[in-house]
């Protein structure tokens, strides 16, 4: 249930708010690896917006998570600039796209690994994630232009979090409890409770709201048990249209998958930006630039 850009979402910055990492022993340091590599994708201009787990990590919501998700611009200067960071770091690709604009605009996604002070350090990069349409990404970019730490503010930080696995859904329902703006939490609270709260003060805009996500009618007759059950229905909905749309990416890509074995072995003993260049040159004849019908 992504929503478009809007007048009522005020500029969002990350700037200072770096927390002290603790309590797993792989995470147990005080400065954020994935952060500094952010640094690194920004030097002399703004390439790189801290997306999904670390989001929630620099939004305090949670200690740690094992890898960095990045939304880059779609340029290639961004992207080889990215490159050039994680080859300087040792950089092996996995299974994934290439990160060349070809495949970033049909909302492929990039995987690569290093190791960093014996940690192995999982990144992750797409250009047009899913469930945010371009108008709104244009104004993420616009907003996050001017902040020392560019990261996804939580109401597209809650679109994002719309996928297959159940435990998102939870996190989902932090991030809502962070909005500001009365519209945005009808729109996304996880939290029966909450959404009575919501629409007794907000009324008005509930009723109005409630064309959108029919299941605030619940929440305006105060119906708590049949709110539950309504979530719930929601909540399987937006997961199966999410295992559906990475099912869509799958089918695209079996033949890429069934040749990765042999290109990784070929790969092994490469530089990055060889890597890189065989990998693309491979997936030429393997892996469509853009699916069947747009970007899933």
């Amino acid at each position: 249930m992504s929503s478009p850009p809007a007048p009522w979402s005020a500029p969002w910055t990350c700037a200072g708010a770096e927390p002290r990492l603790g309590g797993r022993s792989e995470y147990n340091r005080s400065v954020n690896p994935y952060l500094d590599l952010t640094r690194e994708f920004n030097q002399g201009g703004l390439r790189a917006i801290v997306s999904s787990g670390q989001a929630v990590v620099l939004l305090r919501l949670s200690v740690a998570s094992k890898d960095g998700d990045w939304i880059v611009r779609e340029t290639r200067e961004a992207l080889e600039h990215v490159l050039g960071v994680l080859a300087r770091r040792g950089a092996r690709y996995r299974f994934g796209a290439p990160l060349d604009v070809r495949w970033m605009q049909g909302s492929w996604s990039a995987h690569l690994e290093f190791q960093g002070a014996g940690l192995r350090l999982r990144t992750d990069f797409v250009t047009r994630p899913p469930r945010l349409g371009p108008a709104d990404l244009a104004l993420l970019w616009q907003q996050q232009g001017a902040v020392d730490m560019p990261c996804v503010d939580p109401r597209r930080l809650i679109a994002l979090k719309q996928t297959g696995r159940e435990r998102d859904y939870a996190v989902i329902g932090e991030l809502a409890r962070l909005l500001s703006d009365p519209h945005e939490q009808l729109l996304a609270s996880r939290s029966p409770d909450d959404l009575v709260a919501l629409a007794r003060a907000q009324r008005v805009v509930a009723q109005r709201l409630s064309e959108q996500r029919p299941l605030l009618e619940h929440a305006l007759h105060g119906d708590s048990q049949a709110l539950a059950t309504a979530l719930d229905a929601e909540r399987r909905a937006l997961m199966a249209a999410d295992v559906a749309r990475l099912g869509r990416y799958r089918a695209a890509s079996v033949a890429w998958a069934e040749a990765w074995p042999a290109l990784q072995r070929e790969m092994d003993d490469q530089p990055l930006l060889a890597q890189h260049a065989l990998m693309a040159a491979r997936a030429l004849d393997l892996l469509p630039f853009v699916l069947a019908g747009g970007a899933a």
